[in-house]
């Protein structure tokens, strides 16, 4: 099994271009299984992308990665389709799921494993199914997958989420755009991802809009011609460097290929700390600065603070001064990360769902143990900080959602091999 190996107290200077976001085209993936054909453009190759690619071609459609230029075409030409989406394909990666609405919306039938992924919280499915209920869908699980029909077609309706759900609020809306009639969702996630999907959405021929947390899919006629979109950059893994560079940016750090505008809060949040950050209209600039303050944060769906960058802040707030509080509204279980900090000499203590942190505290090197994705990449950070040898096992959680993560370190001077 692989690991990293990180010389730690590198200063990190030069430039990182942002790939495309892995969370905005899983579910676009997932909507061209109503298209004819569709190249996607700007695709970050990680592993979760290739493991859609291969859920597509197990359902019939032909699929072709073009990895010089990060492009996927993709054609549905209705034959030898399978409304299977099996255990083994979707076991290690959530965004299966999002197969569902498309596969009943165009099909009127779908039989899909429960869904996989990181370990960090029960994370039901409950309002996947809620929406598709409500579009008039039939649905039961039997021995671990959901099977839905709908004989007579997804017929509009108004849905109002019991709480905030990114992956329902994409199941929803890709189920809707192929219903009759004008669906209206209510309460829902509003993520750079999620406005993505409505704009590929709209190039198929869906009327979508949006206002505040209420989306109105109707007028739906599938166009037949080709489809060309280029996906979003990927806002956490732009948060996670921008970590890095208020980590370690001695000289600067320029992260390009992005807008700011998207990622205003994280920014915001990182001023406050002490954070220096300058921005240009598709790039910014980080400096490493020395006199850093303590700061309380809450996750919160978009546009608050994401939890998809908890455990990276919580790694550079045990370099800031002072006792800083991290409250983690969104999932459970997502503090799995802070053992393996505390065995690098991080002062964190968790009780119920917050984390107290106390900094500075002096990282060491040690042997760690990665258990989902964006913990990994929190281990890396704090290997990177750390004095002397970091090794990170179970790094195939790493790579599942970064892009070439050693090499863009390595060109701004980061000691990171893979063995």
């Amino acid at each position: 099994m692989q690991k990293l190996i990180i010389k730690g107290k590198r200063e990190l200077n030069g430039k990182i271009s942002i790939s495309g976001s892995k969370n905005a085209t899983l579910p676009i993936l997932a909507a061209t299984i109503l298209a004819n054909k569709v190249h996607l453009k700007n695709v970050p190759l990680v592993r979760d992308i290739f493991t859609m690619v291969e859920l597509l071609n197990f359902i019939g459609l032909k699929t072709n990665i073009i990895k010089k230029n990060n492009t996927i075409k993709i054609i549905n030409d209705e034959k030898n389709i399978n409304t299977l989406a099996p255990y083994k394909l979707v076991k290690t990666m959530r965004a299966g799921i999002l197969v569902l609405g498309s596969l009943l919306t165009k099909y009127g039938k779908a039989k899909v494993s429960l869904p996989g992924g990181c370990a960090i919280g029960t994370r039901p499915v409950d309002l996947h199914l809620f929406a598709l209920k409500k579009l008039g869908a039939k649905i039961k699980i039997k021995d671990g997958y959901i099977l839905a029909e709908a004989k007579k077609g997804l017929r509009g309706a108004i849905i109002n989420f019991p709480s905030i759900s990114v992956g329902a609020t994409e199941n929803a809306l890709i189920a809707a755009s192929k219903a009759k009639g004008t669906t209206i969702l209510k309460n829902c996630a509003v993520e750079p991802e999620i406005i993505d999907l409505i704009i590929f959405l709209k190039k198929l021929g869906s009327f979508i809009s949006l206002k505040g947390r209420t989306i109105t899919v109707s007028k739906k006629k599938i166009k037949s011609s080709k489809i060309v979109h280029k996906v979003i950059f990927d806002r956490i893994e732009l948060g996670t460097y921008m970590i890095a560079g208020v980590l370690l940016a001695k000289k600067s750090l320029t992260i390009d290929m992005i807008d700011p505008k998207v990622v205003k809060n994280e920014i915001e949040v990182l001023k406050k700390i002490g954070a220096n950050i300058k921005e240009k209209k598709f790039s910014i600039i980080i400096k490493k600065n020395k006199n850093m303050k303590k700061i309380n944060i809450t996750t919160k769906p978009y546009p608050g603070f994401p939890t998809d960058l908890q455990a990276q802040l919580m790694v550079l707030l045990t370099q800031v001064n002072g006792i800083s509080k991290i409250r983690e509204n969104i999932f459970e279980n997502r503090f799995m990360h802070v053992p393996e900090l505390k065995r690098m000499g991080a002062q964190i203590e968790i009780k119920d769902k917050i984390a107290t942190i106390k900094g500075p505290s002096k990282l060491t090197g040690a042997e760690v143990m990665a258990t989902d994705l964006r913990a990994s990449v929190s281990l890396v950070l704090a290997g990177l900080v750390a004095e002397n040898r970091t090794i990170i096992n179970r790094i195939y959680h790493l790579d599942r959602g970064y892009e070439f993560l050693e090499s863009k370190l390595k060109k701004c001077k980061a000691e990171i091999k893979r063995i």
